[in-house]
């Protein structure tokens, strides 16, 4: 399993970078090698993804979501990994996106590009990106300000 961590400051607030961030569906816009996110319900996300040629499907469970703070989620079938990404106040109209990851590469392709630092590198392009489009946009295209809870059920 391999721990990844990326952060990136963004010039808009708390609220824009995350409300941003809870639009899964929009995700292929800035993610390199995920082609579709389909949102089951509140808690439930189907990803199509291609990376180093190869197309996945799994699907993921948000474990943990509080508004303008953090999103927490884990894989529950298909490729195996789990993150969580977090929101930080640093300034009137800045924060900081930082996105902690725990992935399991799948096959020698996917595991000698982890070996060479290429699942980090996407990582930090991905924030990248997302810094783009929000600071471009100046605002979210919507936002999800639910709860989600899982630790309390189980």
């Amino acid at each position: 399993m391999s721990n990844i961590e990326q952060s990136i400051d963004v010039a808009v607030p708390v609220r824009t970078a995350y409300n941003q961030w809870t639009q899964f569906e929009e995700f292929p816009r800035f993610m390199e090698g995920v082609e579709q996110v389909r949102q089951i319900d509140d808690t439930h996300l189907h990803w199509h993804t291609k990376v180093a040629g190869r197309e996945k499907e799994f699907d993921a469970e948000i474990t943990e979501q509080t508004p303008d703070q953090r999103i927490a989620w884990t894989s529950t079938e298909g490729a195996e990994h789990a993150g969580v990404v977090t929101f930080h106040r640093t300034g009137e109209d800045e924060t900081r996106v930082m996105v902690q990851l725990d992935v399991e590469p799948d096959g020698l392709a996917e595991k000698a590009g982890d070996a060479l630092g290429l699942v980090q590198q996407r990582v930090k392009g991905d924030l990248e990106r997302f810094k783009e489009l929000i600071e471009g946009r100046g605002t979210e295209s919507g936002a999800w300000r639910g709860e989600v809870d899982q630790t309390a059920t189980h």
